[in-house]
């Protein structure tokens, strides 16, 4: 089956909402407080530099020259000889097995779109009732909110290329930025602002240790959508003309950019009030809610427009999760799209009931596994292995499994001889070596 083409604008707005997720706005900010801030903003902005835009440049090269699902293009382009290949395509399932676990994320935001309509938490502790009693009580409604996730990327998915994905992007990243840069604006009147830039950009070395090295590496990564088949089954319906270098580039930007923001945006707000900004991964459902609520109703605005922000960039990452696998059974299997999105929408649906109710009180033991919720399982298994993994297989494909002047062809006008050596020594070596250090990392073969 024909794959349909983005335009260009449209193709960087999707992968640009492919990329900026709940990792920019939610897990990005928290990470940074929890790691002592500028030291570690800037070893992910250097990673980013070096090792993500190199391998996202190398996934969408991979999409733009197989123009097939994942598991096709790496065949179409892997040597005769080695047509095994084709297996390192099923990292486009990845995105479903993150589904499980973010649509129910994606859920808690829409419930609290609603829960802040009717006021803010006043304390702390109020606000990790709320946050509890949604997590580890009421998993009917947590059952709810995760099947309306479902239901909406079903809607956009099904709709196709240039009709579903692309159009929503263009309305739903523009109205992210928006709602980013003007909660940005306001923050600038605060005197809580200049606390929050010199705490994201001056480097305190002391507290940067190995951990938060080895944190700042990997989540630089991870935050890109790299490594699950997304940017690539997108890059399938890149337009022909368009520049992969100056597309990466405008897309590693933007993502970076908009991460960035919503720090300064977080911990503006923190230090205005002269809150901790290493709250940890309730950073935005806990204390956030708690300490807007200083500001009167002009905090339940603020509240609303974040959380907002949050919920479109979680839709926009989740249907770059879910096109692959739904590409994939439309070429293989030659499914209508409509069966196709039914069938991957369900998987990821009932698994998901599985992982919210892991953190529950009632169920949570049943969908345990070693005392594990079925839900950390789900993401470390994400984060630790097969993310990592695919990105390390799209590194070697692409610097030693296709041919150097296929690829110099197909880049060097856009990047010229001096960048593209680079670039090329990077994919080979640099990214390679350090995504193998981070998933030993991780998996805890190896530390530092």
């Amino acid at each position: 089956m024909k794959i349909q083409r983005f335009s260009r604008i449209g193709f960087i707005m999707a992968a640009a909402g492919s990329a900026v997720g709940l990792g920019n706005i939610w897990k990005f900010p928290y990470m940074t407080g929890e790691y002592g801030g500028g030291a570690f903003v800037l070893v992910y902005l250097i990673t980013i530099a070096f090792i993500g835009f190199s391998v996202m440049v190398a996934e969408m090269l991979i999409g733009a020259l197989g123009r097939k699902d994942t598991v096709g293009s790496f065949e179409e382009l892997a040597p005769p000889n080695r047509k095994y290949w084709k297996y390192a395509g099923f990292m486009g399932f990845n995105g479903i097995i993150i589904m499980t676990f973010y649509s129910v994320v994606i859920g808690w935001i829409f419930y609290y779109l609603v829960k802040l309509l009717f006021g803010l938490p006043s304390t702390t502790d109020e606000a990790k009732q709320i946050f509890n009693t949604l997590v580890g009580d009421n998993e009917i409604i947590a059952i709810v909110c995760h099947t309306i996730s479902v239901i909406i990327v079903a809607w956009i998915v099904n709709k196709g290329i240039k009709s579903g994905i692309e159009k929503i992007n263009l309305i739903l990243m523009p109205s992210l930025m928006i709602i980013l840069f003007g909660l940005l604006i306001y923050a600038f009147s605060l005197d809580g602002f200049s606390k929050a830039f010199a705490f994201m950009f001056e480097p305190k070395w002391e507290k940067l240790n190995s951990e938060a090295i080895v944190r700042a590496v990997g989540h630089s990564f991870f935050t890109l959508s790299l490594g699950m088949g997304a940017i690539l089954t997108y890059a399938a319906s890149l337009p022909k003309e368009a520049s992969i270098p100056k597309t990466a580039f405008i897309v590693t930007f933007m993502d970076t950019l908009i991460a960035l923001v919503a720090g300064l945006v977080i911990f503006s707000f923190l230090f205005q009030f002269g809150a901790k900004p290493g709250q940890g991964p309730g950073l935005v459902f806990i204390s956030l809610p708690t300490i807007l609520n200083n500001f009167g109703t002009l905090g339940i605005f603020f509240a609303l427009l974040f959380f907002l922000a949050l919920a479109f960039a979680g839709i926009t990452s989740a249907i770059s999760l879910v096109e692959p696998v739904v590409q994939y059974l439309i070429d293989r299997f030659n499914q209508t799209r409509t069966k196709a999105v039914f069938l991957t929408s369900l998987i990821y649906w009932v698994i998901g009931i599985g992982a919210l109710l892991s953190y529950t009180n009632s169920w949570g033991k049943i969908f345990s596994l070693g005392g594990k919720p079925l839900f950390d399982i789900l993401e470390y298994t994400t984060d630790s292995i097969l993310l990592p993994l695919g990105g390390l297989l799209i590194a070697i494909f692409v610097g030693y499994e296709l041919h150097k002047d296929r690829v110099k062809a197909a880049l060097e006008n856009s990047m010229g001889d001096t960048i593209f050596h680079i670039w090329r020594f990077s994919i080979r070596y640099i990214a390679p070596i350090a995504l193998i250090f981070m998933m030993l990392n991780l998996m805890g073969i190896i530390k530092i």
